[in-house]
């Protein structure tokens, strides 16, 4: 979802943004109006996220999926070795594709119960050659999340692609964030990376300019055309997020609606949560029924009740709600107050 303010504005100014003669559909990433914009939008971001100075911010195409990528390709000497934590299919995916690059150690993982916890991740299980450890911190299929980063001495590297802006992070516990902005900061098509400047380097040249982070800060994300409208809206939400408080607000929130949820699911006989407790994510809740037929007509029955959306993931079946920022409180009483109706109606 995204904020209704923030709909309203993109709409009121679609056609014609303030002080220029055509859309920011239109208008050139190198025109006066568009770089207030990125400067704005990076400005509002780094306030949000307490981002200093020694980090750089950049505004990336391809989606979280080609971090998979860049990352080892940034971090790692070609044949080199980085450490890994397998905790849900993108966390698996990021380490199928640092494999293509050098050797992607896997020092921790739940896949033994489906996922269902956050294995605990030591210094010692870390090879001494690793360049990075590599998590991904809110497990958007499972619905579990990291609520402590590990302690490291090495750079952390982290997915937040479900939770960034929706949790407060410290920054400099961190050597690089990243995270897809079509969660919790926009839609689709832009990618933010937060990386301290001293992991910015020279790389050889058979890696792409495209996927090089030391030409796109130097750049100042425009070595090629930005997403500029993705940068706009994500603007438009860091600027809507500001004024609602900031990332503590959004959190306190985000807990608050994910408790009515866990509420009923622990007093429940009928719908199965398989998540460990200390483990829950407060951005997607994941539960099932007793068997497809229940699942089947709890979401029919959701559907006709406008609560759409919680069809589990293809991996992993069952129910999901996803609780970003921009989903109401109202909203998410609507659905628990079906998952006791239903409950009562069917066991």
């Amino acid at each position: 979802m995204l904020p209704l303010p923030v709909l309203e504005k993109v709409q009121k100014e679609l056609l014609c943004y303030p002080g220029e003669k055509c859309s920011v559909l239109e208008m050139s990433h190198r025109a006066p109006a568009f770089m207030e914009i990125i400067s704005k939008a990076e400005a509002d971001l780094r306030t949000l996220l307490a981002v200093p100075d020694s980090y750089a911010v950049l505004f990336l195409q391809g989606g979280a999926s080609m971090q998979f990528s860049m990352i080892p390709m940034n971090l790692m000497p070609r044949g080199g070795t980085a450490a890994y934590a397998d905790t849900g299919v993108f966390a698996k995916k990021a380490a199928e594709e640092a494999s293509r690059w050098g050797d992607a150690v896997i020092v921790a993982s739940s896949a033994d119960k489906s996922y269902s916890y956050i294995p605990s991740i030591t210094q010692q299980s870390i090879p001494k050659d690793a360049a990075y450890l590599h998590i991904c911190g809110n497990n958007t299929i499972f619905g579990t999340q990291f609520n402590t980063l590990p302690a490291v001495d090495l750079p952390l590297v982290v997915d937040l692609s479900s939770s960034l802006m929706g949790q407060l992070y410290n920054v400099e516990d961190c050597g690089l964030i990243y995270a897809g902005t079509q969660k919790n900061m926009g839609i689709a098509g832009l990618t933010i990376v937060i990386i301290r400047r001293d992991l910015l380097k020279e790389l050889p040249e058979e890696i792409p300019s495209m996927l090089n982070y030391k030409l796109l800060a130097e750049h100042g994300s425009m070595y090629n055309t930005p997403p500029c409208f993705s940068i706009y809206l994500s603007g438009l939400v860091f600027e809507y997020t500001l004024a609602q408080g900031g990332v503590a607000e959004m959190e306190r929130r985000n807990k608050e609606k994910a408790a009515l949820l866990y509420d009923v699911l622990d007093a429940s006989k009928f719908y199965t949560h398989k998540v460990r407790a200390q483990d829950r994510s407060i951005m997607n809740v994941t539960f099932f029924l007793p068997d497809e037929a229940f699942t089947a007509a709890f979401l029919k029955g959701a559907q006709q009740k406008g609560l759409s959306g919680l069809k589990g993931h293809r991996d992993a079946g069952g129910i999901r709600a996803s609780l970003y920022n921009a989903m109401t409180y109202k909203g998410v009483s609507a659905l628990a107050d079906y998952m006791k109706a239903f409950e009562t109606e069917n066991r």
